[in-house]
C-alpha cells in the first residue's frame, strides 16, 4: 500500500509563551522488512528561532527546535508518501517459555533491537503485581511465547474498554488497568508490561493507523489518528512480531510505523520545556490517503 499521511498538531495558550525548546518525532521510518519513507517534511510555525536534526539510541529520527520570542500558537505538520509491503506469515517458531531465557542470553547484541533492552523496567513502566497476576493466567503450560501474546493481546481486548476520557497521557498502567479503560497508550503499556512479567522481551511502537469508516459511511477528513501497538521478541528464529490489543490483531498494512521504544517515554511525538501560565488547548488531525 501506498499511503500519503499528513498530521497537524496545534497549540494555543492562555498567555504567551517564550523559550520554548521541544523535541518531535513524527517522520515515519523506512524499515527494510516492511516499510519505505519515500519523501517528508515538516514545518513549524512560528519559524524557530534554533532547529536541529539528530538520530536518537532506537534510530529514530528527531527534530530538536527553540522558539525565544512570545508566541501565542505552536503550529506543526508533517507530510509523508510511505510505502508499506504486507509482511510475510511465518509458521510459530517461538520457543516457550523455559526455552525463552536461553534464547535471549544467546543474544550478544546490545543494537538498539536488542531483546536486553526491553526486559526490565522503563521509565514509565515498572512491576505491578496485579498485572503480573494477570498475566499468568495467559502462560499456561505448553503454549508458546507467540501464543502467550496472542492471548493477552484478545484477552486486553476483551477486558479493556476503550475511553478517551478515562485517562491522560500521564496516567499510569496501573490506573488503566484498575479503571478497565484508557486509549491505545494504556492498552499497550498493560502489555508490555504484562509481558515483561513473563521475562518475554516486549516494547512501544508509535505509528499511524488508517481507519475505514462503516459501510456506505462518507471518510471524514482528519479522522485518523495517532496510535500504539506492542512490538513482542518471540525468541531467536521468529524475532520481532507486532500486536494491536486495543484491535486484537497483528499490526498489518494499516499500520504505519514512526518510533519504537520501551514505553512511550520514548517515543513521545512532541515533549519540550516552555515558559508560561495558564492553560492550553491541543487539537490534533491526521489523515492516512491510501493512494496506490
Amino acid at each position: 500500500m501506498l499511503y500519503d499521511l499528513t498530521l497537524h498538531m496545534g497549540y494555543t495558550y492562555d498567555t504567551p509563551a517564550s523559550g520554548a525548546r521541544h523535541i518531535i518525532r513524527l517522520m515515519p521510518l523506512s524499515l527494510s522488512d516492511r516499510q519505505r519513507l519515500v519523501a517528508g517534511s515538516i514545518t513549524i510555525s512560528p519559524s524557530p528561532d534554533e532547529q536541529s536534526h539528530f538520530t536518537d539510541f532506537f534510530l529514530h529520527p528527531a527534530t530538536s527546535f527553540l522558539l525565544r520570542s512570545p508566541h501565542e500558537t505552536l503550529d506543526i505538520r508533517m507530510q509523508a508518501r510511505v510505502q508499506v509491503d504486507s509482511r510475510s506469515i511465518a509458521a510459530d517458531f517461538s520457543p516457550d517459555l523455559d526455552r525463552l531465557p536461553k534464547e535471549v542470553a544467546g543474544v550478544w547484541s546490545l543494537e538498539p533491537d536488542s531483546p536486553h533492552h526491553f526486559l526490565a523496567g522503563s521509565p514509565r513502566l515498572t512491576e505491578t503485581r496485579a498485572i503480573s497476576d494477570y498475566a499468568r493466567d495467559c502462560a499456561l503450560p505448553g503454549l508458546t511465547v507467540l501464543q502467550i501474546a496472542n492471548a493477552l493481546c484478545t484477552r486486553i481486548n476483551r477486558d479493556f474498554t476503550y475511553d478517551t476520557e478515562a485517562t491522560t497521557v500521564d496516567s499510569t498502567a496501573l490506573d488503566a488497568f484498575t479503571l478497565k479503560r484508557g486509549v491505545c497508550q494504556d492498552f499497550v503499556h498493560v502489555m508490555i508490561l504484562a509481558l515483561r512479567s513473563l521475562g518475554i522481551p516486549a516494547g512501544y511502537v508509535s505509528g499511524f493507523l488508517r481507519t475505514i469508516p462503516p459501510p456506505g459511511k462518507e471518510r471524514l477528513e482528519g479522522a485518523d489518528a495517532m496510535h500504539a501497538w506492542v512490538r513482542v521478541w518471540c525468541g531467536e528464529t521468529l524475532g520481532w512480531i507486532e500486536l494491536d490489543p486495543t484491535n486484537d490483531m497483528p499490526a498489518g498494512t494499516d499500520h504505519i510505523v514512526v518510533a519504537y521504544g520501551r514505553d512511550y517515554s520514548d517515543v513521545a511525538p512532541v515533549i519540550g520545556v516552555l515558559k508560561s501560565y495558564g492553560g492550553h488547548r491541543a487539537v490534533q488531525a491526521v489523515d492516512v490517503i491510501p493512494i496506490k
